[in-house]
């Protein structure tokens, strides 16, 4: 609770502080063209501006998908390790080829083009149809064919980051399986990762499984502790820098909210539909109101599981990267101001950084929970049917 309004409060600050520096920041440049236009030859040539920072530019080329993972700009030339590009038109047929040769959205390549927000700009194009990272056909003359279907099923970075995660994650759990058949953690102590694990996997299904599902937790509990450690992985994963935000894409949350819901109905019964459809004891102009709420809530479920793990990961790596872009924000104001806010910046960065961690954990077990809850509520009988809390009946 403290954790999550300290969040909330340090978004709304540095939002303001955002807004406001960086409105100020890109004034800059604009007055020093206008100076530079009313003091240039007749004849000559404008000299190119050195590009400003653009903090909206680096916030969502970190928390979107890309075709490459790109750590840092060592001047004019990025750090980047280039990912592999696969796309297919009915038109041209399968193609691929690596990223690298887009040049980061400077030069198209076998007749395909990467749009960055430049070239968006520059073609004209519609940014409402039109993203950045988005790869579209390009004719003999550089210019945009849209006459020409694309479909991009690339390697991009939250794909290969969430396969390497989920090789990480299945590698870690085979690894400690194979110890237990061997005996180690059953006629002797766990050792190694084994002690790291068996508390968390104790605590899933003592304090998610078994409370919520009863004598069905056995059955449901596989599906849980996957998709409790799969979520964590790559919250972990994501928290590297450099590395992409893969729980705070949208897609993905969305594939995992999809396949929850479908375990949900599932495990329904006629119990459920009944009390959805026909809620007993309540009269029959309340039944024209209630049911079609509680008909909705078989979606909001599902989607509220969404969109809570999508926006607390998509918030978590805005306000650090935030943080970090106040000092460039200051720098372009005066050096002097850049040096003063870096100590600010780097030590709420590192406040934030570990929080960020802790979150992690807490997201992860959110999403178990509520999954857990959610079929629990799905297969439950009547009111009076309790047999789902069999720790209280044996009390």
């Amino acid at each position: 609770m403290v954790s999550g309004r300290v969040k909330s409060l340090l978004v709304a600050v540095f939002s303001l502080f955002i807004a406001s520096f960086f409105n100020m920041a890109s004034a800059q440049p604009h007055e020093g063209d206008h100076q530079l236009a009313n003091h240039e030859d007749g004849g000559g040539e404008a000299k190119e501006e050195k590009k400003g920072f653009n903090a909206s530019e680096v916030i969502f080329g970190h928390v979107l998908n890309a075709h490459e993972f790109h750590f840092l700009d060592i001047g004019d030339h990025p750090v980047s390790i280039p990912l592999p590009v696969i796309v297919y038109s009915p038109q041209r047929g399968l193609t691929s080829f690596m990223s690298s040769k887009f040049e980061h959205g400077h030069k198209a390549h076998n007749g395909y083009m990467l749009l960055t927000d430049e070239s968006i700009k520059h073609h004209g194009l519609d940014p409402k149809k039109y993203n950045a990272q988005d790869i579209v056909a390009v004719n003999d003359k550089g210019e945009i064919d849209e006459t020409v279907k694309v479909y991009d099923i690339s390697l991009t970075r939250n794909v290969v980051q969430m396969l390497i995660a989920l090789i990480l994650f299945t590698w870690i759990m085979l690894r400690i399986a194979k110890r237990y058949k061997s005996g180690v953690g059953v006629t002797s102590a766990p050792k190694g990762s084994q002690s790291l694990l068996e508390p968390v996997i104790t605590f899933v299904r003592d304090e998610v499984a078994k409370p919520n599902l009863g004598k069905k937790a056995d059955k449901y509990l596989p599906f849980i502790l996957t998709v409790f450690f799969f979520i964590l992985i790559n919250n972990l994963v994501g928290l590297i820098p450099g590395s992409a935000n893969v729980t705070g894409n949208i897609a993905f949350t969305a594939t995992l909210g999809v396949i929850s819901f479908v375990v949900i109905l599932a495990s329904t019964n006629k119990h459920y539909w009944g009390h959805i459809f026909n809620p007993p004891g309540v009269p029959f102009g309340v039944k024209l109101i209630l049911v079609p709420v509680e008909f909705l809530s078989v979606f909001i479920k599902p989607f509220a599981l969404i969109i809570r793990l999508f926006a607390n990961m998509v918030a978590g790596h805005i306000i650090i990267i935030c943080l970090i872009s106040l000092i460039f924000i200051f720098s372009q104001l005066s050096t002097y101001a850049g040096w003063g806010a870096s100590p600010l910046a780097v030590g709420f960065t590192i406040f934030i950084y570990f929080i960020e961690l802790l979150v992690a954990f807490i997201q992860a077990f959110i999403f178990a929970l509520l999954t857990a809850v959610f079929i629990g509520q799905a297969f439950e009988g009547s009111h009076d049917d309790v047999n789902h809390h069999e720790d209280a009946v044996v009390i």
